[in-house]
């Protein structure tokens, strides 16, 4: 006789997802700096804090981040333009939220990305967020709030626009850093994508 196997949250089982710093047997998978010295465009600093839906801090999630280089493009395969891709830019990272819910990333902004129907997207980080409670992790985009391409961005405009600001990371006074929390529900909810 089969019975079913009961469902489970996506976390807070990280641990081996993260394998900080060479704390497990092998190489890390991913860590939250993605600068490497052949780095292409400007390098910023880019932290949040995950919020749930009473306005809490997660200290159990994970943020997963995945991004195209200063020119906008990917690690590794060919850009949507069937150009070269920057092997030497990591373009992935993860980051533990800490006790107060905070995840921070060293990377850089990225460049314009081709788009799959032509025309470009302004530069944008895409995100996975997992965390307790969660059945199937959750999918937004990070986008910077000095990008005067985010006028056009094809995916920006169908999000309403009083609720586009949740997808804005926010330039910090020193120039270099930038903002972003994810709330996970509530009245500022982050939007998510259904991917």
């Amino acid at each position: 006789m089969s019975t079913i196997t009961p469902s489970q949250t996506v976390g807070p089982f990280f641990a081996y997802g993260l394998t900080p710093n060479g704390r497990y047997a092998w190489n890390d998978v991913a860590t939250n700096d993605l600068v490497t010295p052949k780095l292409i465009g400007s390098r910023i600093r880019l932290e949040g804090t995950l919020y749930d839906g009473d306005g809490s801090p997660v200290p159990d999630g994970m943020i997963e981040i995945w991004q195209a280089d200063g020119q906008g493009r990917f690690q590794s395969g060919q850009d949507a333009g069937g150009g070269l891709s920057n092997t030497a830019f990591k373009g992935f990272g993860r980051c533990a939220t800490g006790a107060d819910g905070v995840f921070a990333f060293s990377t850089i902004k990225p460049g314009p990305v081709e788009g799959s129907f032509g025309g470009y997207q302004a530069p944008h980080i895409l995100v996975a967020v997992f965390a307790r409670g969660m059945l199937v992790h959750a999918f937004t985009r990070i986008y910077f709030d000095d990008e005067p391409a985010n006028a056009s961005d094809p995916v920006l405009q169908v999000v309403p626009a009083e609720r586009r600001a949740t997808l804005v990371a926010k330039r910090q006074a020193d120039g270099v850093e930038y903002r972003f929390d994810i709330r996970l529900q509530g009245d500022r909810e982050t939007v998510f994508f259904d991917v």
